[in-house]
């Protein structure tokens, strides 16, 4: 398994909790954190634990990136053209409907502050469309090896990573929970994992880049990166009104 590979030669130090609440067999929307472009690693690590595997849906901008095409080709990942969405979801829902583990990242994007940030709709609309549950997971730690504007620490780092699995949130009937219900509780879950594992984590140094500015590290407040992500969406924006 091409997971289970990159972890090793890296020599990272997993932790993992919960895996037993991934259901064994069925359609089961992953819902993960982002602080870090290899997130999912460990999370796939977590769930080939468990006996089964995970398709991501991830930008299909990140194939450009010569490491993330290998992982894209190696781990049944689905890439989602912006341009397209709508058939990348459909994709996404039937293989729910299959049977499949789909990973998704309701941030849509890495979390600069390394806090949970808004959420997109996509996770919960698969639940209810699919009528799967969705597993929320928090992984923790893999920041330190590759994120958005910090340093890459790709050789065997040796880095503590934690990776919890929480309680199926069961498929809801679309007659009587909404999307934004359902987004909320998915929020309000993951809030609370990510401060839990957060506290068994301890190697947390003051003034670290990827540790939160809640905890006295380094990393941009929420607000903060909000707005570091808005100049850059501005950016990108130009960008292509002038190409």
């Amino acid at each position: 398994m091409t997971a289970k590979a990159l972890v090793k030669a890296q020599g990272l130090k997993l932790d993992f909790a919960g895996l037993d609440k991934l259901p064994a067999h069925g359609g089961v929307v992953l819902a993960i954190n982002h602080t870090g472009y290899l997130d999912f690693l460990p999370a796939a690590l977590g769930v080939y634990h468990r006996g089964r595997r995970v398709r991501f849906m991830i930008k299909s901008e990140l194939q450009k990136i010569a490491i993330m095409r290998f992982l894209i080709k190696h781990t049944k990942t689905v890439p989602v053209d912006r341009a397209a969405g709508a058939e990348a979801y459909e994709l996404a829902v039937q293989s729910l409907r299959s049977g499949e583990v789909v990973g998704v990242y309701p941030e849509a994007t890495i979390s600069r502050s390394f806090e949970i940030k808004a959420f997109k709709s996509g996770a919960a609309r698969m639940s209810i469309d699919a009528q799967v549950p969705i597993v929320p997971v928090i992984v923790w730690g893999s920041q330190r090896i590759a994120t958005k504007g910090g340093p890459r620490n790709l050789g065997r780092t040796k880095t503590p990573v934690f990776v919890e699995f929480g309680d199926p949130i069961p498929p809801p009937s679309a007659d009587t929970v909404t999307t934004d219900m359902l987004v909320d509780e998915l929020k309000q879950t993951m809030q609370r994992m990510l401060l839990e594992v957060q506290k068994r984590y301890d190697d947390q140094p003051a003034g670290a880049y990827w540790v939160p500015a809640r905890l006295g590290g380094g990393a941009p407040t929420l607000e903060e990166a909000d707005a570091m992500d808005m100049a850059d969406a501005a950016a990108r924006a130009a960008k292509r009104q002038d190409g």
